[in-house]
C-alpha cells in the first residue's frame, strides 16, 4: 500500500485503535485487496484489448468477404443477362434482391442445357459447313479441268485454222474469228478466277521475309503497262513477312484494276502509299483515271460485279482482293470521284 494511504487512515483512526496490535494486519489485508484488484484491473484491460483487437480483425475480414460476395453476385448476375439475351429468354432474375440459393441453381442449370444444345447444333452445322465447302471446291476444280481443257483446244484450233486459211477469209469474217478468240480467252480468265477465288485460303502457303518495293516491281514487268502510265511508290515501302504470293496477287488485282482506269489518260500515274501501323499492314493504290461511279462502288467487291464499261473485265479481280484482305482480318475501302481518279485503302492483319 502507498505509504501517503497508510497516512491518510490513521489520521482518522480513533487514538486507542492507532496503537491497537492488529492494525497492522488489518493494513495488510487493506493491501493486499488492492493488489488483488489492480491485478485482476489489468487483467481485464488486457482482456478488453484483446477482444477489441480480435473484433477488428473480425470485422475487416467480414467486410472484406462481403465486399468479394457482392462482385461475385454482380458478375453472375451479369453472367445471367448475357446468356438470357443470347438465348431469347424473357424470364427475369435479381440474384441481389433475392438470393435463393435453389432458385439460382435451377435457372442456372437450365440455362447451361440451352447453351448445350446449342453448341451441339453449331457443331452440326460447322461440320456440315466443311463438308459443303470441300464439295464446292472439289466441284469447282473439277468444272475448272473440265471446261478449260476444251476452250484452249478450241482457241488453238481457231488459231491454226487463222493461220492456215487466212487468205480465204473475208476481213469480216477474220474480224469475227478474232472476236471468238478473245471471248474464248476471256472465259478462260473467268474460270481460273472463279477457282482462285473458292479455293483461297484452302492451300497453305508460308510467310517469307521480301521487300515490297521489289515485288511490286516483279508484278510491273509481268503485265502490261501502256507508256502513258507510270507507277510511283512511297520511299518507306516496309520490308515484309508474309505471305508473299497472296499480296502479289492483290496488288496485280489493283494495279490491272488501275491500269484499265487510266489507259486513256494522257499521263496516268498509279500510287501507292504506306502507313505504318504496329497492328496492321496499310496501303494505299490510288490512280488519276476515270473513277468509279457511285451507283457502282457499294457492290464493286462482290463476285461478277464490275463496270459497264468495262468490256473485258470478269468481275473477280476485285472480289480476290476483298477475300484476301478478310482472310488476313483486314478490309479493303474505296474513294472514287468519277474522272477524278479511285483510291483503295487496304488492311491486312501483322500476325493473323
Amino acid at each position: 500500500m502507498h505509504s501517503l494511504l497508510k497516512r491518510q487512515i490513521r489520521k482518522y483512526l480513533p487514538e486507542d485503535l492507532k496503537a491497537h496490535p492488529e492494525m497492522e494486519s488489518f493494513l495488510e489485508a487493506v493491501e493486499k485487496s488492492y493488489e488483488n484488484f489492480d491485478d485482476k484491473f489489468s487483467m481485464l484491460h488486457r482482456a478488453s484489448a484483446i477482444s477489441s483487437d480480435e473484433l477488428f480483425e473480425a470485422n475487416k475480414s467480414l467486410q472484406k468477404e462481403a465486399s468479394q460476395q457482392k462482385s461475385i453476385l454482380v458478375s453472375l448476375e451479369n453472367a445471367i443477362r448475357s446468356l438470357r439475351e443470347n438465348l431469347n429468354d424473357v424470364k427475369d432474375i435479381k440474384i441481389q434482391d433475392e438470393f435463393n440459393t435453389e432458385q439460382l441453381a435451377t435457372y442456372i442449370s437450365n440455362l447451361a442445357s440451352q447453351v448445350s444444345a446449342m453448341s451441339i447444333e453449331k457443331d452440326k452445322l460447322l461440320s456440315s459447313l466443311e463438308n459443303q465447302n470441300e464439295s464446292l471446291n472439289n466441284y469447282a476444280q473439277m468444272v475448272s479441268h473440265d471446261l478449260k481443257s476444251p476452250i484452249r483446244n478450241i482457241n488453238a484450233l481457231m488459231s491454226w485454222i487463222m493461220e492456215d486459211e487466212k487468205d480465204k477469209f473475208s476481213d469480216v469474217s477474220k474480224e469475227n474469228c478474232s472476236l471468238i478468240s478473245e471471248n474464248l480467252t476471256k472465259m478462260d480468265k473467268l474460270i481460273g478466277g472463279i477457282l482462285k477465288h473458292a479455293t483461297m485460303g484452302e492451300t497453305e502457303e508460308h510467310k517469307v521475309t521480301f521487300s515490297l518495293e521489289d515485288s511490286l516491281r516483279d508484278i510491273e514487268k509481268t503485265i502490261y503497262v501502256p507508256e502513258n502510265i507510270a507507277f510511283e511508290y512511297d520511299n518507306e515501302l516496309p520490308e515484309m513477312f508474309f505471305e508473299r504470293a497472296r499480296l502479289e496477287q492483290l496488288f496485280m488485282n489493283l494495279f490491272t484494276n488501275a491500269i484499265t482506269a487510266t489507259e486513256h489518260v494522257e499521263r496516268g500515274v498509279i500510287k501507292v502509299g504506306y502507313e505504318p501501323d504496329d497492328t496492321y499492314w496499310k496501303f494505299s493504290v490510288s490512280d488519276n483515271g476515270k473513277g468509279i461511279p457511285e451507283k457502282h462502288q457499294k457492290g464493286i467487291f462482290e463476285m461478277f460485279k464490275k463496270l459497264e464499261t468495262a468490256n473485258n473485265a470478269t468481275g473477280i479481280g476485285l472480289a480476290i482482293v476483298k477475300k484476301i484482305a478478310v482472310l488476313y482480318e483486314g478490309d479493303v475501302q474505296l474513294d472514287s470521284e468519277e474522272n477524278v481518279g479511285t483510291t483503295f485503302y487496304i488492311t491486312l492483319k501483322k500476325n493473323s
